[in-house]
């Protein structure tokens, strides 16, 4: 016996007429005479005396429908406990992440998530992808957004579809920003930033090729933004990702693709087998379900 049948019949009840039912209920009068004489074949009596110009019920038909009141009752009870106990999941959520332009997926998945737990805050750390990592390793962030190529043996992770491209940043007014790209034998004369990252530093070896040993690498950074504060300064070019720049002051600091393209890809992560709090458990369901893989 459905809820929905069960609703339909007492509607019925109250309105004594299946014509009048049916403009409440905005269904059509036979299909809901269809699913009235259903219920009655599937339990094995009759409910309703039709004999009459109003529907009566019959002595079956009243005790189903103090028993249906009942029911349903029960039903919006347990449907009004159970969004009121949604809407009482509090907490917050830590978030590390880099400066990448995947981290513009979050203001829309954690936008979507506090309509729905609007108790829950979030605190976001920015860091590279290895102290990200370390910080989620002890237990101090909950998710990762982070920047390949990294080790995810340890965790459960979400390849997005975002590719991360590598350009180099110089001043506006430098000759270098009249090309469209820049080439590694454009760079292999000039002062440069690497990023401190040594597998990401790997990947810009295998870019540059021969020319990677006779670089002159000025300083490593971890962050692309306080490279760029070096760049401004005229100390050096710096090589990040694309993500961070549409932000940073076009009038002093510019940057160019690189020549051939270099890109990478991001994942959303967080520990295998780490005991979560409520409120983190239904985030890492919510970006499941957000990105289309939900695992349920």
């Amino acid at each position: 016996m459905e809820i929905r049948v069960l609703r339909y019949f007492l509607t019925v009840v109250r309105e004594e007429s299946i014509t009048k039912a049916s403009e409440v209920l905005h269904i059509t009068q036979p299909t809901l005479s269809r699913q009235l004489a259903q219920m009655e074949e599937d339990i094995g009596v009759k409910l309703f005396d039709r004999g009459t110009r109003k529907i009566k019920l019959t002595n079956e038909g009243i005790l189903l429908r103090r028993r249906a009141e009942e029911i349903l009752q029960l039903v919006d009870k347990t449907e009004k406990e159970l969004v009121e106990q949604e809407e009482q999941v509090e907490g917050k959520i830590s978030i590390g992440c880099g400066e990448i332009a995947a981290v513009q997926l979050l203001p829309k998945i954690i936008e979507s998530f506090r309509q729905k737990y609007p108790r829950v805050t979030f605190d976001i750390f920015t860091a590279t992808a290895d102290l990200v990592k370390e910080q989620m390793d002890k237990g101090l962030l909950d998710i990762g957004l982070l920047l390949e190529p990294i080790d995810m043996e340890k965790y459960e992770f979400i390849r997005l579809n975002i590719r991360e491209k590598w350009v180099v940043l110089m001043k506006s007014d430098d000759p270098l920003s009249k090309k469209e790209t820049v080439t590694a034998k454009d760079l292999s004369v000039l002062p440069l930033i690497l990023p401190r990252r040594m597998n990401v530093q790997s990947e810009l070896a295998s870019w540059f090729g021969n020319y990677y040993e006779k670089l002159n690498i000025v300083f490593t950074s971890n962050l692309s933004t306080n490279s760029a504060i070096m760049v401004n300064g005229g100390l050096a070019y710096s090589l990040v990702i694309e993500g961070a720049v549409p932000f940073w002051d076009q009038s002093k600091v510019t940057f160019r693709p690189l020549d051939p393209p270099l890109t990478a890809t991001s994942v959303l992560a967080w520990k295998r087998g780490q005991p979560f709090s409520l409120a983190t458990t239904k985030f890492i369901k919510h970006i499941q379900c957000f990105l289309g893989i939900d695992k349920s």
